[in-house]
């Protein structure tokens, strides 16, 4: 097997949609099987949405279906999306067709409708947390706070509904976190860490959670500060003491649909949302028999 880039959409998507597959069982589905002659019938399928949704994961449904067709004597599947990724679908209206064998579409429909419906579920809900920051140039970011092993299907979501990703994993970017402060035993012993990460020519970004603590860390000089659970005042005041200063500051921590403009009114740069990955509900999508 080749080597898996974990942070590309395609690769990881190849083995995601092999292995679900394979837990499905997709090639031993005894109610399919007993069709017969009718089984081999060439089907027209419609991939419709059920509710106002924003489309990603196509590609998926794509993939699962013609993993499917890759046996000997099958008819190839054809495929025709009507509605792009990171575009708005209505309740009702068709996302794309799928044409090919039934016994094809029978046994990759749940796991193409699992994975389209996953993320166009994370799409939708980031596209509802952009729209509330519009107008104010604030960049709402994802987190690492993903499913093992659909990080880059989920983030790759998350920008089809207009987030912007954050690190990746753990080599993209040094983040210094509470618990790396309390290994360190304190901001104050930041001094040889930052002389051993500038050596490495990675950005930098450090967790503070009070102003006293964003003054000490300043002094670093690091590219990002991720401000935690500070309410709307103190992120005022964070603006203020890093104005000019050039560093990225991010928002995070109790930050929901209902009071996330007023965090991006403070002035800060970005704000982190775990719950665009880890608290959106699948989207509801449907696949719907047109004519054999």
């Amino acid at each position: 097997m080749s080597a898996i880039d974990w942070s590309d959409p395609e690769s990881a998507g190849e083995l995601v949609v092999r292995q679900a597959l394979e837990e499905d069982r997709a090639f031993d589905d005894p109610a399919t099987s007993a069709l017969g002659p009718a089984a081999f019938r060439t089907s027209v399928c419609s991939v419709s949405a059920r509710e106002p949704t924003v489309v990603a994961g196509w590609f998926l449904l794509e993939k699962a279906f013609e993993f499917l067709s890759r046996g000997p004597g099958d008819d190839e599947v054809a495929f025709r999306q009507l509605i792009p990724e990171g575009k708005r679908v209505e309740g009702g209206r068709a996302i794309g067709t799928v044409t090919g064998p039934a016994h094809i579409l029978l046994r990759g429909e749940r796991v193409g409708l699992n994975l389209l419906c996953r993320l166009s579920g994370i799409a939708s809900l980031t596209r509802m947390y952009v729209d509330a920051v519009t107008g104010t140039g604030v960049e709402v970011l994802d987190t690492r706070k993903t499913t093992p092993c659909l990080r880059a299907l989920e983030k790759y979501a998350v920008r089809m509904g207009g987030g912007v990703n954050h690190r990746m994993d753990l080599s993209g970017m040094a983040m210094i976190k509470d618990n790396h402060l309390a290994v360190l035993g304190g901001a104050d012993h930041l001094g040889t860490v930052m002389e051993r990460l500038r050596r490495k020519q990675l950005p930098v970004e450090i967790e503070v959670d009070s102003i006293p603590q964003l003054r000490r860390v300043l002094d670093e000089k690091p590219d990002r500060i991720l401000l935690d659970n500070m309410d709307v005042s103190e992120l005022r005041e964070a603006v203020g003491i890093c104005a000019g200063t050039g560093v990225y500051l991010e928002a995070s921590g109790g930050i929901t649909l209902d009071n996330i403009r007023q965090y991006a009114e403070t002035g800060v740069d970005g704000i982190s949302c775990g719950a665009l990955t880890h608290s959106a509900r699948s989207a509801d999508i449907g696949l719907d028999w047109e004519r054999a």
